[in-house]
């Protein structure tokens, strides 16, 4: 069975937890920053202590360090705390350090000419996925074109491809553990019928989502794995049904997103 940190990421082999070595300063120096990720406006220090759990003193010391770091910054107007432009050097340093982004970017780059549709591509961490690199089509919402942003696998056509290479019991205890929650009416939230779409990626060979994100989305996906079989990572493509019946995008795009799938695998 593999070890999830709180967040749902995969604790990677041979990592521990050793209690000597773990610095709680750090820790709730990082769950400020993440305070951020639960409210899109700017938060006052008060704000950030309620949402981190420490008193307002220590909210004020982190803070107060952030700042001079440049991890945060304060709101002109308002003088509320917000996200530090410095956040998006290590968002950088991670895709250049990522061999597996660097290669799929040609890969991608060809799918959405021969696709004419938004191409995603995901990275699995466990009850989540987290996008990497996204190119646009004709129409887009504000959140479809920003990576980084992290969604539950059991939702998503990428998490779907990735957990149907995972064991029954894994699939389950992902599902389990995730926070399932509406992205749209229509986004599956019964846990028996998430895990019998996994086992129907399972059967058709690759994922297929439909308005799960948003009203009339449809995706499919397939998952890249590594050199061990083990999922990684996954590349959709999105359309709209309004353009598309189900059976002609899965027709055209479901071989299209395997077989770029299948060329950044095994590495």
């Amino acid at each position: 069975m593999r070890q999830r940190t709180p967040q749902g990421g995969v604790v990677q082999e041979g990592e521990s937890h050793d209690e000597r070595l773990f610095l709680k300063s750090t820790e709730k120096a990082f769950r400020v920053l993440e305070a951020f990720g639960q409210s899109p406006h700017p938060l006052t220090l008060s704000e950030v202590a309620k949402e981190v759990g420490i008193d307002k003193s220590g909210a004020q010391r982190i803070c107060h360090t952030l700042l001079v770091l440049r991890y945060l910054e304060r709101e002109p107007i308002s003088g509320k705390l917000i996200p530090g432009k410095l956040l998006l050097d290590r968002s950088y340093d991670y895709l250049r350090h990522n061999p597996l982004v660097e290669r799929a970017v040609p890969i991608l780059i060809d799918l959405r000419k021969t696709a004419q549709e938004r191409v995603d591509l995901s990275l699995f961490d466990g009850t989540t996925i987290v996008f990497a690199h996204r190119l646009q089509s004709k129409r887009e919402t504000f959140s479809a074109t920003l990576v980084g942003r992290r969604i539950p696998s059991a939702v998503s056509s990428g998490g779907r491809a990735c957990l149907a290479h995972l064991t029954d019991e894994e699939v389950l205890e992902i599902i389990e553990s995730s926070d399932i929650r509406k992205f749209s009416p229509k986004t599956t939230i019964d846990h028996k019928e998430l895990f019998e779409q996994v086992q129907e990626t399972r059967r058709r060979g690759f994922a297929l989502a439909m308005e799960e994100m948003a009203l009339g989305e449809i995706a499919v996906a397939a998952s890249i794995l590594n050199a061990e079989r083990q999922p990684v990572a996954a590349i959709s493509i999105v359309g709209s049904l309004a353009e598309w019946t189900v059976e002609d995008f899965t027709r055209k795009n479901g071989p299209l997103v395997t077989a770029a799938a299948h060329a950044l695998g095994g590495k």
